[in-house]
């Protein structure tokens, strides 16, 4: 028979015979009976009290893939090997990726993490991050004599050099992203003067350019793929002979991960997505979970569940941004464990494999210390 709890973990400050605990009680009855004892548990354990919420979750199943992509993977790695490389401080400009865990965990490794070049000394090492960066900071660090390294990912690159090749035919260029974003910065500085930013299918309404016939479309590469279809659909219905590049800008890993979080709707009640919020794939999980009717939460780590949110929910599905680290779903699947939860399964819609090489100014460099030849002093900026 199945008890309805009117009263779940109110807590008993009076009883003063137990210094230190407290005493977590339940009833069928609106007015909590205060029972000493009954239910005496320490923080940690709460989770673990019979009848509390959450208590009626059953499964959990994670998505995979979930978590870190290549370009999350190497700019991580870009960070952590030039640590180890360079006796000289690392400075790092903006995160690395939109993780605060992977931040934190660097900057206690030692990278330094600062809005702007003018922070860092000149002719020192500075790490561009994963999403990129527009021109004029590449000359600002050419100024200050930096060693540049940098983290970019390859499919943002790939972005920025469509945009140029764009505005050299001499084309409109329509950037689909969200304002603000490090990425659509970086991105925008490439043709700031040819490039007009929109964020949804209203705004195709109100675009003007000077010539219809010589438009071209690019987008920022952690974008909902459903929205952003929207979007483009809209745009070849204004602009016919719009140009677009020869393949898809939404990365690989966003599209992946959306695909999977689809299929992990399907079979669960509630969605837990690990990210960030400064964490535009991430942030898309949760509107693409929203977009099919299935609640969901993006949190930062564990400690983030509130128990309401599991009341009445059997099955709990799981996934993880590109920029959110294993151990934090891990962290997850362990809290829905400490609750009794024991039928765990992992689903792969998708299969993924995917790699990126490290950049060339790190690989020289490494192998010249694997060679016992000392590295250059001379600061070293690489091209655009």
């Amino acid at each position: 028979m199945t008890i309805p709890i009117s009263v779940l973990g109110r807590r008993n400050e009076s009883l003063a015979e137990s210094p230190g605990k407290l005493i977590w009680c339940l009833t069928l009855d609106p007015c909590l009976v205060m029972l000493p004892g009954r239910f005496e548990t320490t923080p940690t354990e709460r989770s673990r009290a019979p009848g509390e919420v959450g208590m009626t979750v059953e499964k959990l199943i994670l998505a995979k893939p979930r978590g870190f992509c290549a370009g999350v993977d190497r700019a991580i790695d870009v960070v952590k090997i030039a640590l180890d490389l360079y006796e000289e401080p690392v400075y790092v400009r903006r995160e690395i990726v939109h993780n605060r865990h992977v931040v934190e965990e660097l900057r206690q490794k030692g990278a330094i993490f600062v809005d702007e070049l003018d922070e860092v000394p000149n002719g020192a090492i500075a790490i561009f991050s994963a999403h990129g960066i527009s021109p004029e900071v590449r000359l600002q660090a050419q100024a200050r004599g930096l060693k540049v390294i940098d983290a970019t990912c390859p499919l943002v690159t790939k972005v920025h050099n469509e945009a140029i090749k764009f505005a050299r035919e001499g084309r409109s260029i329509v950037l689909v992203g969200h304002e603000g974003h490090d990425e659509v910065i970086g991105t925008m500085g490439e043709a700031p003067d040819a490039i007009t930013l929109i964020g949804s299918e209203e705004q195709v309404a109100d675009l003007n350019v000077p010539d219809p016939t010589k438009v071209a479309v690019i987008t920022q590469t952690t974008l909902s793929v459903d929205e952003t279809t929207g979007i483009v659909e809209a745009l070849k219905r204004k602009f016919p002979h719009i140009a677009f590049p020869p393949s898809e800008d939404i990365c690989y890993a966003t599209t992946n991960r959306q695909t999977a979080l689809k299929e992990l709707a399907s079979r669960v009640d509630l969605i837990l997505a690990l990210g960030s919020q400064n964490s535009s794939n991430s942030k898309r999980l949760i509107e693409v979970a929203q977009g099919v009717g299935v609640k969901s939460y993006l949190i930062d780590d564990v400690s983030e569940i509130k128990p309401e949110w599991l009341e009445g929910a059997r099955v709990i599905g799981v996934t993880a941004g590109a920029s959110a680290p294993e151990h934090l779903v891990q962290g997850v699947v362990n809290y829905f464990k400490d609750l009794g939860v024991t039928s765990i399964e992992e689903i792969e819609p998708i299969k993924e494999e995917v790699n990126f090489a490290l950049p060339k100014e790190l690989v020289r460099d490494r192998a010249r210390l694997d060679a016992g030849r000392p590295l250059h002093s001379k600061a070293m900026v690489p091209s655009a």
